[in-house]
């Protein structure tokens, strides 16, 4: 996947560059730096949900509801 997004990545850079337009070029570079380092725009890891394994204890309770007329 890190490989595609290079790849990608380097065909905004080359576009950029052919159109000259730099800001198309700058956030290519972007995306490139942040493909090589395989970070997200994330802010220190707060997104990463990672691999949760189900909890195999049950400590549910049992909810009482009240009819309200």
């Amino acid at each position: 996947m890190r490989f595609i997004r290079i790849v990608l990545c380097i065909i905004i850079i080359v576009q950029g560059v052919a159109g000259k337009n730099v800001m198309f070029a700058i956030a290519g570079i972007l995306f490139t730096v942040l493909a090589l380092f395989n970070a997200g725009c994330c802010a220190g890891g707060q997104c990463y949900s990672g691999n949760a394994k189900p909890n195999k204890t049950n400590n549910t309770k049992q909810i009482e509801y009240e009819e309200v007329v």
